[in-house]
């Protein structure tokens, strides 16, 4: 999977509760939920934010708890794709299990303008691409059965593939 989207930056740390606060927990609709991302942090950037755009985080993203709500709420808002030095582990799980493509990259992102610059981001290959600067930054590519969970849209969709391949 290849994506291109405008990059939108986070730092360090950004746990659940900020990518979508506790007061909105009384529904799992992700397009509910999409229209208060980022909210406490960045009060306009569920006014900012288009799908296909990409978040690009620092270090533990997705800390805190383990509501399903934060990774609904990033593909509710047509996020294409996030993108951490690392992910806390049930987060990493959650945004897998719902089909929302994540990307380790240990590099440090440099000299992106937030909201104008556009990433492009292989998946298979493990490479996102700074178009403005041309510079490529190296990740691990997920391994070929977890590609295709983000490719059939999460765990669900791939087991019932699984359970019925004729469909």
């Amino acid at each position: 999977m290849i994506f291109e989207g405008r990059a939108w930056l986070f730092g360090d740390n950004i746990d659940t509760d900020a990518i979508i606060a506790a007061r909105y927990l009384s529904t799992t609709d992700p397009g509910e939920l999409a229209v208060h991302l980022m909210e406490d942090i960045k009060p306009e950037f569920p006014g900012l934010v288009a799908p296909g755009d990409i978040l690009v985080g620092g270090e533990n993203f997705g800390c805190g708890s383990s509501r399903e709500h934060a990774p609904l709420a990033i593909k509710g808002a047509g996020i294409s794709c996030v993108i951490a030095k690392s992910f806390a582990r049930i987060f990493y799980r959650n945004a897998i299990n719902i089909g929302l493509p994540i990307m380790e990259c240990r590099e440090e992102l440099s000299g992106i303008e937030p909201g104008s610059d556009r990433l492009k981001v292989d998946l298979e290959q493990g490479t996102i691409t700074h178009l403005r600067t041309g510079r490529v930054y190296k990740a691990e590519p997920f391994p070929p059965f977890m590609q295709e969970i983000i490719n059939r849209g999460g765990l669900i969709e791939y087991v019932k593939a699984r359970v019925n391949p004729a469909k």
